[in-house]
């Protein structure tokens, strides 16, 4: 399928706005995984950078998630949704609707970062928690630490541009250029997290643990989430 033609928009955009056409269409259905990076490229005529910025705008809907070195899943559960609404608005309407709540923005020392990143340093500390409506609980709990950089005034100041990480680093230049992500479980969900999450106390849960570095080593993030492992989960395809 050709990518269509929108004239005056920027090629990140179009190819953004295609596929979230073709994935609320039902060409590509939940879990199902999308073409590949150099794919993309090839049928978008346009750089690797272009189409990362279209997968990321994607990202920031809601409707796929990005697994450094597998791939882009779409994540998005086939609710129609309006597209004249802004994303933020039509989520927050539907039965399904899925609320990203910033639960803490500061600056803050962290153990658990220090430790796995051998640092000893203050962070740019992000507490945020996907929260879905018709549920009535939690279903990701995200702690973002970043090794704290002078330009992070501004954020405390300001907030985050556009309500997104993503955004805000790149108005910084500051890109990640390679990474790792390791998952495991935790058996029993904690009192204090269990309460965060409206979810009962022991409940099992996926974790994630990412490590991102800019071009030179230096790292730029420390990522823990804590993922209901019904509706997340790890595929690979070989």
């Amino acid at each position: 399928m050709k990518a269509a033609k929108n004239i005056g928009l920027p090629k990140a955009e179009q190819l953004a706005q295609t596929i979230e056409r073709e994935i609320r269409e039902g060409r590509f259905g939940h879990g199902d995984q999308l073409e590949s990076e150099g794919a993309l490229m090839r049928r978008f005529s346009v750089s690797r950078n272009t189409v990362r910025r279209g997968l990321e705008k994607l990202s920031r809907q809601g409707l796929i998630t990005t697994r450094t070195g597998i791939g882009s899943f779409v994540t998005y559960d086939g609710t129609t949704i309006d597209s004249n609404l802004g994303w933020t608005v039509a989520l927050s309407e539907g039965e399904g609707a899925i609320e990203t709540r910033l639960l803490s923005l500061e600056r803050a020392p962290s153990s658990e970062a220090n430790a796995s990143l051998n640092i000893d340093t203050d962070y740019l500390c992000l507490d945020r928690l996907r929260f879905c409506q018709k549920a009535n609980c939690g279903i990701s709990l995200e702690r973002s630490r970043l090794p704290w950089r002078p330009e992070f005034e501004t954020v405390l100041r300001e907030g985050l541009h556009g309500d997104s990480l993503s955004e805000t680093l790149n108005e910084f230049g500051l890109v990640a250029a390679s990474g790792e992500e390791m998952a495991d479980v935790v058996p029993a969900l904690s009192g204090a997290d269990a309460a965060i999450m409206k979810r009962p106390v022991g409940d099992p849960m996926l974790r994630l643990r990412r490590i991102t570095r800019c071009a030179d080593g230096s790292a730029l993030e420390y990522v823990e989430s804590l993922l209901d492992p019904a509706r997340f989960g790890l595929r690979i395809s070989f």
